[in-house]
Protein backbone atom coordinates (compact mmCIF):
# COMPACT_ATOMS: atom_id res chain seq x y z
CA UNK A 1 0.00 0.00 0.00
CA UNK A 2 1.31 3.57 -0.73
CA UNK A 3 1.54 6.22 1.54
CA UNK A 4 -1.47 8.15 -0.37
CA UNK A 5 -3.25 5.18 -0.64
CA UNK A 6 -3.04 4.90 3.11
CA UNK A 7 -3.35 8.06 3.80
CA UNK A 8 -6.68 7.28 2.22
CA UNK A 9 -7.38 4.40 4.18
CA UNK A 10 -6.93 5.51 7.51
CA UNK A 11 -8.10 9.06 6.64
CA UNK A 12 -5.18 10.32 7.87
CA UNK A 13 -5.53 15.07 7.69
CA UNK A 14 -2.30 15.30 5.96
CA UNK A 15 -1.58 18.70 3.88
CA UNK A 16 -1.36 18.45 0.25
CA UNK A 17 1.89 18.91 -1.42
CA UNK A 18 3.00 22.46 -2.52
CA UNK A 19 3.23 23.30 -6.09
CA UNK A 20 6.83 22.32 -7.22
CA UNK A 21 7.73 19.71 -4.72
CA UNK A 22 8.41 16.54 -5.91
CA UNK A 23 10.28 13.46 -4.25
CA UNK A 24 13.15 13.72 -6.99
CA UNK A 25 16.48 15.35 -6.41
CA UNK A 26 17.30 17.82 -3.62
CA UNK A 27 19.54 15.11 -1.80
CA UNK A 28 17.12 15.14 1.10
CA UNK A 29 17.84 11.98 3.28
CA UNK A 30 14.37 10.30 4.80
CA UNK A 31 14.21 10.26 8.63
CA UNK A 32 11.69 7.10 9.69
CA UNK A 33 11.68 7.61 12.89
CA UNK A 34 14.12 4.69 13.63
CA UNK A 35 17.39 6.86 14.10
CA UNK A 36 19.48 5.79 17.27
CA UNK A 37 21.68 8.59 17.89
CA UNK A 38 18.23 10.95 17.42
CA UNK A 39 15.66 8.72 18.89
CA UNK A 40 16.79 6.67 21.57
CA UNK A 41 19.24 8.45 23.45
CA UNK A 42 18.26 11.35 24.05
CA UNK A 43 14.17 12.60 25.46
CA UNK A 44 14.32 16.19 23.86
CA UNK A 45 11.20 17.20 22.80
CA UNK A 46 12.59 18.44 19.06
CA UNK A 47 10.27 17.49 16.17
CA UNK A 48 12.19 15.36 13.35
CA UNK A 49 12.53 17.00 9.72
CA UNK A 50 10.40 16.38 7.59
CA UNK A 51 11.23 16.52 3.83
CA UNK A 52 9.00 18.30 1.08
CA UNK A 53 8.24 15.24 -0.51
CA UNK A 54 6.67 13.86 2.92
CA UNK A 55 3.28 14.11 4.03
CA UNK A 56 3.36 16.31 7.15
CA UNK A 57 1.23 15.37 10.35
CA UNK A 58 -0.76 17.83 12.09
CA UNK A 59 1.08 17.31 15.20
CA UNK A 60 4.31 15.53 15.70
CA UNK A 61 4.39 12.21 17.37
CA UNK A 62 7.24 10.10 19.99
CA UNK A 63 6.83 6.81 20.77
CA UNK A 64 7.56 4.99 24.71
CA UNK A 65 8.41 1.50 25.44
CA UNK A 66 8.07 0.22 28.96
CA UNK A 67 8.11 -2.90 31.39
CA UNK A 68 6.24 -2.33 34.34
CA UNK A 69 8.70 -2.30 37.22
CA UNK A 70 8.18 -4.61 40.73
CA UNK A 71 5.42 -2.91 42.82
CA UNK A 72 8.07 -2.35 45.43
CA UNK A 73 9.59 0.03 43.11
CA UNK A 74 7.07 2.34 42.46
CA UNK A 75 5.95 4.99 44.30
CA UNK A 76 4.02 8.06 44.66
CA UNK A 77 6.69 10.02 42.47
CA UNK A 78 6.54 7.14 40.06
CA UNK A 79 10.26 7.24 40.10
CA UNK A 80 10.36 4.09 39.04
CA UNK A 81 8.04 4.09 36.43
CA UNK A 82 10.05 7.08 34.69
CA UNK A 83 13.21 5.32 34.98
CA UNK A 84 11.32 2.20 33.49
CA UNK A 85 10.23 4.37 30.10
CA UNK A 86 12.33 3.90 26.77
CA UNK A 87 11.94 6.12 23.39
CA UNK A 88 11.26 4.24 20.53
CA UNK A 89 11.64 6.96 17.93
CA UNK A 90 9.70 10.11 16.74
CA UNK A 91 7.62 10.98 13.83
CA UNK A 92 6.56 14.30 11.70
CA UNK A 93 4.93 12.58 8.57
CA UNK A 94 3.05 9.90 7.02
CA UNK A 95 6.26 7.93 5.66
CA UNK A 96 8.21 8.65 8.85
CA UNK A 97 5.23 6.43 11.00
CA UNK A 98 5.28 4.05 8.51
CA UNK A 99 8.58 3.32 8.49
CA UNK A 100 8.77 2.97 12.20
CA UNK A 101 5.67 1.21 12.82
CA UNK A 102 6.81 -1.64 10.38
CA UNK A 103 10.08 -2.30 12.41
CA UNK A 104 8.07 -2.37 15.85
CA UNK A 105 6.72 -5.40 17.48
CA UNK A 106 3.62 -6.59 16.89
CA UNK A 107 1.61 -6.55 20.61
CA UNK A 108 1.45 -10.64 20.14
CA UNK A 109 4.85 -10.87 21.12
CA UNK A 110 5.73 -8.64 23.44
CA UNK A 111 5.83 -10.34 26.66
CA UNK A 112 3.11 -9.54 29.83
CA UNK A 113 3.68 -6.16 31.70
CA UNK A 114 4.75 -4.44 28.11
CA UNK A 115 3.50 -1.10 27.18
CA UNK A 116 3.90 0.95 23.94
CA UNK A 117 2.83 4.59 24.12
CA UNK A 118 2.20 7.05 21.48
CA UNK A 119 2.13 10.57 22.30
CA UNK A 120 2.17 13.83 21.26
CA UNK A 121 5.93 15.27 21.22
CA UNK A 122 6.36 16.46 24.31
CA UNK A 123 3.81 14.91 26.58
CA UNK A 124 5.81 12.16 28.22
CA UNK A 125 3.28 9.08 29.28
CA UNK A 126 3.31 10.23 32.64
CA UNK A 127 0.45 11.52 34.98
CA UNK A 128 2.46 14.17 36.47
CA UNK A 129 3.41 15.30 33.06
CA UNK A 130 1.86 19.50 33.20
CA UNK A 131 -0.34 17.77 29.92
CA UNK A 132 -1.89 14.86 31.98
CA UNK A 133 -1.79 15.87 35.61
CA UNK A 134 -5.57 17.30 35.26
CA UNK A 135 -6.69 15.04 32.52
CA UNK A 136 -8.05 11.62 32.66
CA UNK A 137 -7.99 8.53 30.01
CA UNK A 138 -10.58 5.95 28.56
CA UNK A 139 -9.59 2.36 28.94
CA UNK A 140 -11.27 -0.70 27.06
CA UNK A 141 -10.18 -4.25 27.65
CA UNK A 142 -9.42 -6.58 24.89
CA UNK A 143 -9.14 -10.19 24.03
CA UNK A 144 -5.65 -11.11 22.48
CA UNK A 145 -7.16 -11.97 19.31
CA UNK A 146 -8.57 -8.47 18.70
CA UNK A 147 -5.37 -6.33 19.90
CA UNK A 148 -3.37 -6.23 16.87
CA UNK A 149 -5.62 -4.61 14.89
CA UNK A 150 -7.22 -2.48 17.45
CA UNK A 151 -4.16 -1.10 17.98
CA UNK A 152 -3.33 -0.05 14.42
CA UNK A 153 -6.77 1.17 14.20
CA UNK A 154 -6.22 3.15 17.21
CA UNK A 155 -2.52 4.67 16.31
CA UNK A 156 -3.64 5.50 13.03
CA UNK A 157 -7.08 7.49 14.08
CA UNK A 158 -4.45 9.50 16.60
CA UNK A 159 -2.33 10.32 13.49
CA UNK A 160 -5.62 11.79 11.56
CA UNK A 161 -6.90 13.38 14.10
CA UNK A 162 -10.05 10.52 13.87
CA UNK A 163 -11.19 11.86 17.56
CA UNK A 164 -11.76 15.19 16.57
CA UNK A 165 -10.76 17.07 20.25
CA UNK A 166 -7.50 19.00 18.73
CA UNK A 167 -4.66 19.84 20.99
CA UNK A 168 -7.51 17.85 23.99
CA UNK A 169 -6.00 14.41 22.75
CA UNK A 170 -2.00 13.32 24.73
CA UNK A 171 -1.35 9.67 23.26
CA UNK A 172 -2.62 6.16 23.12
CA UNK A 173 -1.47 3.50 25.22
CA UNK A 174 -1.27 -0.48 24.74
CA UNK A 175 -0.99 -2.37 27.87
CA UNK A 176 0.02 -6.32 27.19
CA UNK A 177 -0.98 -7.89 30.30
CA UNK A 178 -1.63 -12.14 30.93
CA UNK A 179 -5.01 -12.57 30.52
CA UNK A 180 -6.19 -10.10 28.23
CA UNK A 181 -4.93 -6.17 26.84
CA UNK A 182 -5.89 -3.32 27.81
CA UNK A 183 -6.19 -0.37 25.30
CA UNK A 184 -6.25 3.32 26.42
CA UNK A 185 -6.94 6.87 25.33
CA UNK A 186 -5.21 9.90 27.23
CA UNK A 187 -6.50 13.69 27.23
CA UNK A 188 -6.36 16.73 29.52
CA UNK A 189 -8.90 18.16 31.10
CA UNK A 190 -10.95 15.27 33.05
CA UNK A 191 -13.31 18.16 34.67
CA UNK A 192 -14.29 18.75 30.42
CA UNK A 193 -16.97 16.06 29.95
CA UNK A 194 -17.73 17.12 26.58
CA UNK A 195 -14.44 16.41 25.38
CA UNK A 196 -14.43 13.35 27.54
CA UNK A 197 -17.37 11.71 26.16
CA UNK A 198 -16.48 12.99 22.10
CA UNK A 199 -13.06 10.87 23.21
CA UNK A 200 -15.38 7.92 24.33
CA UNK A 201 -17.82 7.95 21.55
CA UNK A 202 -14.61 8.19 19.13
CA UNK A 203 -12.99 4.76 20.30
CA UNK A 204 -16.46 3.16 20.60
CA UNK A 205 -16.62 4.16 17.25
CA UNK A 206 -13.07 3.63 15.73
CA UNK A 207 -12.91 0.25 17.15
CA UNK A 208 -16.08 -0.59 16.07
CA UNK A 209 -17.08 -1.64 20.16
CA UNK A 210 -20.78 -3.34 20.16
CA UNK A 211 -22.50 -1.07 23.28
CA UNK A 212 -21.97 -3.75 25.72
CA UNK A 213 -18.70 -3.35 25.75
CA UNK A 214 -17.38 -1.31 28.44
CA UNK A 215 -15.43 1.41 28.78
CA UNK A 216 -13.68 2.61 31.93
CA UNK A 217 -12.83 5.99 32.92
CA UNK A 218 -9.72 6.82 35.17
CA UNK A 219 -9.18 10.47 36.23
CA UNK A 220 -5.36 10.90 36.35
CA UNK A 221 -5.45 12.85 39.78
CA UNK A 222 -7.51 9.47 41.10
CA UNK A 223 -4.59 7.18 39.71
CA UNK A 224 -1.82 9.60 41.53
CA UNK A 225 -4.12 9.80 44.85
CA UNK A 226 -4.33 5.94 44.92
CA UNK A 227 -0.69 5.15 44.15
CA UNK A 228 0.16 7.41 47.33
CA UNK A 229 -1.94 5.60 49.08
CA UNK A 230 -0.64 2.50 48.75
CA UNK A 231 2.86 3.72 48.60
CA UNK A 232 2.04 5.11 52.02
CA UNK A 233 0.21 2.08 53.49
CA UNK A 234 3.53 -0.05 52.04
CA UNK A 235 5.73 2.02 54.12
CA UNK A 236 3.56 1.62 57.43
CA UNK A 237 3.68 -2.10 57.36
CA UNK A 238 7.31 -2.75 56.23
CA UNK A 239 8.05 -5.92 58.73
CA UNK A 240 10.42 -5.14 61.59
CA UNK A 241 13.60 -7.37 62.07
CA UNK A 242 13.24 -10.07 64.27
CA UNK A 243 14.12 -9.77 67.86
CA UNK A 244 17.26 -11.67 68.79
CA UNK A 245 15.92 -14.58 70.63
CA UNK A 246 15.43 -14.80 74.65
CA UNK A 247 18.10 -16.86 76.27
CA UNK A 248 16.88 -20.14 77.44
CA UNK A 249 17.86 -21.04 81.22
CA UNK A 250 20.11 -23.56 81.71
CA UNK A 251 19.57 -27.15 83.06
CA UNK A 252 21.95 -27.34 86.16
CA UNK A 253 23.82 -30.22 86.90
CA UNK A 254 23.52 -32.44 89.80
Amino acid sequence: MTERKMCKFYNLNVPERRSGESGQGGGATQNHGNNEDDDRNTDEATPPAVPPHEHKLEYSYWMWFSRRPPARELSASTTGYGQALRLVGRVASVEQWWGLYTHLTRPSELPPLSDLHLFKLGIKPMWEDPANVNGGKWVVRLRKAQTGRAWEDLCMAMLGEQFMVGAELCGVVLSVRFQEDHLAVWHRTASDTVAAARVRDALRRILQLPLSVPIEYKAHGDCLRASASRSHDHDNHEPHPPHPPHPQPQARST
